[in-house]
């Protein structure tokens, strides 16, 4: 299986359209993993490039919710972690 971070930028856009709701969070999540340890927080980078894509495929599903069922999603997660 491919992992979708490496893919060009075309091909990750469309890879976005056919995941289901648990892996577009799951990949923000990550992405968003990726950016805070990046040195490079700047609208070029690669990164930056690809949670702006993922937020759009986000906000496709849930028009008009601002992100709402990935924050609600994360914070289900964030209480289920062992602390």
């Amino acid at each position: 299986m491919t992992n979708i971070a490496t893919l060009p930028e075309r091909e990750f856009a469309s890879a976005l359209e056919a995941m289901t709701d648990e892996e577009l969070f799951e990949l923000m999540a990550d992405l968003e993993r990726r950016s805070e340890a990046s040195d490079q927080a700047s609208p070029t980078n690669e990164v930056f490039a690809r949670i702006v894509l993922t937020e759009s495929a986000i906000e496709k599903r849930f028009p008009g919710q601002m992100l709402l069922p990935y924050k609600d999603w994360k914070n289900r997660l964030d209480r289920l972690a062992p602390r």
